[in-house]
C-alpha cells in the first residue's frame, strides 16, 4: 500500500544555489580570513625553499625545511585536539593569529643580523606548532556556521581559501625572488595574519559545551580518544588507511618539485613559481565544481576518481621535459585535487560529533604529518637517485592507492550502498519493528561511555535508572526503528551498526539526512518536546540500540553532563537542518530562514529544559 505523501515533503524547490553559503555572513569573514592569510603563507613557503636551495643547493635541506612544519605535530598535535575540545574555538582561531604574526615578522631580522638559515627552521616549526590549535578549531566551527546542505558548497569555496589563494602567494614570492628583496614577504605575511585574527574575531560562533571533566588527568587520559574513535568508524578508518600511500607520494613530490623544475625542465625561479600557482589556479577551478557537483556522488567515489586522476597526470608530468606543456599538466593535477580534499572534509565532518572533533580532526592531522614527513625524507633519494624516476615511482603509487579506495568499507561501492539505503527508507512502512530486547548491563553502558565520554558524569542512580527502565534493542538490517508521525515515547542510542534517517519526497522518492553510527542519539527531540517523528530511521546494518523511554530521558537530564550533551546535540541537529520534514524547503531559503530555524532549536531546548525542572 502506498503511503500518502504529506504537504510538507510534497514539493521540493529547486536546489539552493552552490553559492548561497556566501550570504552567510560568519562564513564569508572565515572565508576572507583564510584567503588572504593563505596567501601570505605560500609566500613564507616558497621564499624560505628558495633561500634554503640557494644557500645550500642541496635538495635535503630544502626537504628539512618543508619537514618543519610537519614535526610539531609530533609534539603538539595530539595535545592542541584536546585543549580545542574543552576551550573557545573562536578565541583559540584569534590568538593563534596574532602569534603567527609575531612568529614570522622576527624573520627578516633574525636573517640579517645572523645570515643563518638555522633561524628560518626555528620560525617555521614554532609557527607551525602554533597552526596546530588553529586547524582543528578551524575546521571544527565550519559545520555550526553552515547547514547540512549547504556543507558540501561550503567545504569546496573553504577550498579555494585555504589552497587555491596559494597561486597568488607562489607567484607573487616567485617575482620577489628575482626582483626585489625576497625578505619582504614575511612582513606581508604577518600582516595577513593580523587581518585574519580581525575577521574572525567579528563571527559568531555558538559556545561550546564541555560535558567532560576538565582534570589533567582527564585531558591525557583523552590524547588518544581521536585514535580510537577513528579506529572504531569504518568510514574514517578506510579513509585514513588509503591516505597513507598517497600522503607519502605527495610528501615526497612536494620536495621534488624545485629540483626537477630545475634539473628536468630547466626552469628559472619565476617559471617554478608560476607552476606552483597555475597548480593552485587548477585547484580552484576543481573547487568551483565541486562547489555544484559534490553532492553528484558520494565521498569514497570522489576519492577514487581524484587520487587515480592525480596520479595519471603526475606520471605524464614525470616523463616530460617542455617547461610549458609540464606546467600545463601540474595545472590539471591541481583540479583533480579538489575533489578529494573536499571527499575528505565531509567525511569527517558528517562522520565525527560536535564534541569530538577537535581530537578527532587533531589525530587525522597527525597521522597526515607524519606520513608526508616520510614522503618528505624519502626525497632525500634525490642525491643519490635521479629526480625523474622517483616522480614516476610516486604517481604510480598514488594511482595504485585510489584502486585500492574503490574496495575499503565505507568507501566502496558507495553507488550500490546508497541505492541499498533508498531501498530500506522506501520499504520503512511496512518493515518489521523492533524486537521486545532485553535489560541493559553495566558492559552496554560501558561500552557506549566508550564514545560519549560524557556518560562518565551519571551517577550510580542513573545509571540502576537505566539498567532498570531501558532496554537493549537489537535491530537486524531493514528494521524500521522509527517512522513519520510516531509518538516520540523514546529516544535511542546507537550501541553498534548503522542507522540511515530519510523523510518522504515527491512520488514516493527518499532524501537521505543523514548516517547514525555508535554514540549517536537517534529521537531525542520528539522525544523532550513531544511532538511527532519527522523522518523514518531504518537499521542499514545489524544494530544494537539503548531504549531510553521519555520519562527515563526528562529524569537524566538533570544530569548536568547528561543534559548537555543531549540538548547540545538537538540544538545542532536543529540549528543545521530545522527538523528532518523541514529539510526540503530549508534547502531553498535564504539566511533570515537560517536565523528563524536557529530561533526554533533555541526554543526547543528551552521546551526541553522546562520539562526537566517540571519533571
Amino acid at each position: 500500500m502506498r503511503r500518502p505523501v504529506t504537504a510538507a515533503a510534497a514539493a521540493l524547490p529547486a536546489p539552493p544555489s552552490p553559492y548561497a553559503v556566501l550570504r552567510n555572513r560568519s562564513f564569508r569573514r572565515i572565508w576572507t580570513a583564510q584567503l588572504v592569510s593563505t596567501v601570505g603563507d605560500a609566500l613564507t613557503s616558497l621564499a624560505a625553499g628558495i633561500i634554503v636551495y640557494e644557500r645550500t643547493g642541496s635538495v635535503a635541506s630544502v626537504g628539512l625545511m618543508l619537514m618543519a612544519t610537519a614535526v610539531p605535530t609530533l609534539v603538539v598535535g595530539l595535545i592542541a585536539g584536546v585543549v580545542v575540545d574543552r576551550f573557545d574555538r573562536k578565541r583559540i582561531m584569534v590568538a593563534s593569529d596574532l602569534i603567527r604574526a609575531g612568529l614570522v615578522a622576527t624573520l627578516p631580522f633574525l636573517l640579517a643580523s645572523t645570515g643563518s638559515v638555522i633561524w628560518l627552521y626555528v620560525v617555521v616549526m614554532l609557527s607551525s606548532s602554533v597552526t596546530q590549535f588553529f586547524s582543528p578549531a578551524n575546521e571544527s566551527v565550519l559545520p555550526e556556521i553552515a547547514s547540512e546542505e549547504e556543507l558540501g558548497a561550503a567545504n569546496a569555496i573553504m577550498a579555494i581559501a585555504q589552497f587555491g589563494s596559494t597561486a597568488v602567494g607562489f607567484a607573487a614570492a616567485g617575482f620577489l625572488a628575482t626582483t626585489k628583496s625576497i625578505e619582504l614577504v614575511f612582513y606581508i605575511d604577518s600582516s595577513t595574519f593580523l587581518f585574519s585574527s580581525l575577521m574572525i574575531s567579528l563571527v559568531k560562533v555558538a559556545k561550546l559545551e564541555v560535558t567532560e571533566h576538565t582534570t589533567l588527568g582527564e585531558q591525557i587520559r583523552n590524547i588518544g580518544y581521536g585514535a580510537k574513535f577513528i579506529w572504531k568508524t569504518p568510514i574514517l578508518r578506510s579513509l585514513n588507511i588509503v591516505r597513507v600511500p598517497v600522503l607519502i607520494a605527495f610528501g615526497m613530490q612536494n620536495v621534488l618539485l624545485l629540483p626537477f623544475a630545475h634539473q628536468v625542465l630547466k626552469a628559472d625561479d619565476f617559471q617554478y613559481g608560476l607552476q606552483e600557482g597555475l597548480t593552485s589556479v587548477g585547484f580552484v577551478i576543481g573547487s568551483l565544481a565541486m562547489a555544484r557537483l559534490a553532492d553528484r556522488l558520494r565521498e569514497g567515489q570522489w576519492l577514487v576518481l581524484s587520487f587515480v586522476a592525480m596520479g595519471v597526470m603526475g606520471l605524464a608530468y614525470a616523463l616530460q621535459s617542455m617547461v610549458w606543456v609540464a606546467i600545463a599538466l601540474i595545472a590539471v593535477s591541481g583540479a583533480m585535487n579538489a575533489p578529494s580534499f573536499v571527499a575528505g572534509r565531509l567525511i569527517n565532518q558528517r562522520n565525527t560529533p560536535r564534541e569530538a572533533r577537535g581530537r578527532v580532526f587533531s589525530t587525522s592531522y597527525v597521522l597526515r604529518d607524519v606520513v608526508y614527513l616520510s614522503g618528505m625524507a624519502l626525497a632525500g633519494l634525490a642525491d643519490i637517485f635521479d629526480v625523474r624516476l622517483l616522480f614516476v615511482l610516486s604517481s604510480l603509487v598514488v594511482i595504485g592507492a585510489g584502486l585500492i579506495a574503490a574496495v575499503l568499507p565505507g568507501l566502496g561501492l558507495p553507488a550500490a550502498e546508497w541505492r541499498r539505503a533508498m531501498s530500506l527508507l522506501r520499504g520503512a512502512a511496512t518493515a518489521p519493528g523492533l524486537a521486545i530486547g532485553r535489560a541493559p548491563t553495566a558492559a552496554d553502558l560501558e561500552a557506549l561511555g566508550s564514545y560519549l565520554p560524557a556518560l562518565s558524569g551519571l551517577t550510580p542512580r542513573d545509571r540502576d535508572t537505566i539498567v532498570s527502565r531501558g532496554r537493549i534493542r537489537e535491530a537486524a538490517t531493514g528494521t524500521a526503528v522509527m517512522r513519520v508521525g510516531d509518538k516520540g515515547e523514546a529516544a535511542f542510542f546507537v550501541l553498534s551498526g548503522k542507522l540511515v534517517a530519510g523523510v518522504a519526497g515527491e512520488g514516493e522518492s527518499r532524501r537521505t539526512l543523514s548516517n547514525m553510527g555508535p554514540g549517536e542519539i537517534v529521537g531525542e527531540i520528539a522525544t523532550l518536546t513531544g511532538s511527532p517523528r519527522t523522518a523514518d530511521v531504518v537499521a542499514e546494518e545489524p544494530s544494537t540500540l539503548l531504549e531510553i523511554p521519555g520519562d527515563v530521558l526528562r529524569q537524566l537530564m538533570s544530569a548536568p553532563a547528561f543534559g548537555q550533551l543531549v540538548l547540545s546535540k538537538m540544538s545542532e541537529r536543529l540549528a543545521r537542518s530545522a527538523s528532518i520534514a523541514d529539510l526540503p524547503r530549508f534547502g531553498g531559503q535564504d539566511r533570515a530562514t537560517l536565523r528563524r530555524l536557529n530561533r526554533e532549536a533555541e526554543a526547543a531546548g528551552t521546551s526541553a529544559e522546562a520539562a526537566v525542572q517540571a519533571s
